[in-house]
């Protein structure tokens, strides 16, 4: 696998945060270039749609109204989640290694769960990290990671969230049970089925750029006033 190059950013708003991910992609299939894998971590609270849900049965728009909490939607699939401080979030940007949504997702998952499952063991903490329900990741069946993926004819964007030391109390507020569920979550509230993964967010930084072999940082790419205002739109985050 050709090294990536490293990207660890976080910039102002979550519009620009959001953005950046997409122009990454853009920016790679365009040129041909090297892979990267960026991190970033959101310092407020906002909702996330994945790019098919719906905010009525997703979002409990009347809570995120009265405490001010944002609503965006990404370009990727997946379920809608909630961004607070204490989550680390992670894209890949890569040559797609398999015409296959579900060999990509397989074999990005495994991946994760062995560097994930090395850092636990590094650190003498017990726990079994499983791949569950394609993209998750859990730690003795609770999930703390989510993940989903966007493709171009020939790279593929695959990103994702581990939770580190996220108040997962705020969750159930604003978040509606998931109308499709992966099987082992077995109809668990938001708080019963979610854990924080006790790693530092610097550990799982270190081992995600190991797995991955991203050696060569590089600064946060220019992205234009328009792809940032997009994020922001109504139309685009209410367009379902």
């Amino acid at each position: 696998m050709q090294a990536l190059r490293l990207l660890d950013h976080t910039y102002r708003t979550a519009a620009e945060n959001l953005a950046c991910e997409e122009q990454l992609l853009d920016a790679c299939a365009r040129d041909d270039a090297p892979g990267v894998l960026r991190f970033w971590e959101p310092t407020e609270c906002f909702v996330v749609l994945g790019y098919s849900n719906r905010i009525a049965t997703e979002v409990n728009e009347p809570a995120c109204r009265q405490d001010g909490i944002p609503v965006y939607r990404r370009c990727s699939g997946g379920g809608t989640v909630m961004q607070l401080p204490g989550c680390l979030n992670y894209a890949l940007v890569l040559p797609a290694p398999s015409d296959s949504v579900t060999e990509t997702n397989r074999w990005i998952m495994t991946r994760q769960r062995d560097a994930i499952a090395d850092a636990l063991q590094r650190v003498g903490l017990p726990g079994l990290v499983s791949v569950e329900g394609f993209t998750d990741l859990a730690l003795d069946g609770r999930k703390f990671s989510g993940n989903s993926q966007r493709r171009k004819r020939r790279y593929v964007l695959f990103h994702g969230s581990f939770l580190l030391s996220a108040d997962l109390a705020r969750i159930s507020r604003y978040l509606h049970m998931p109308t499709r569920q992966p099987a082992y979550r077995q109809n668990r509230p938001h708080e019963q089925f979610l854990c924080n993964l006790p790693l530092p967010a610097a550990l799982v930084k270190q081992q995600l750029a190991a797995t991955w072999q991203a050696t060569d940082p590089i600064a946060p790419p220019k992205i234009p006033p328009g792809r940032i205002a997009q994020h922001e739109s109504p139309e685009w985050i209410r367009r379902f």
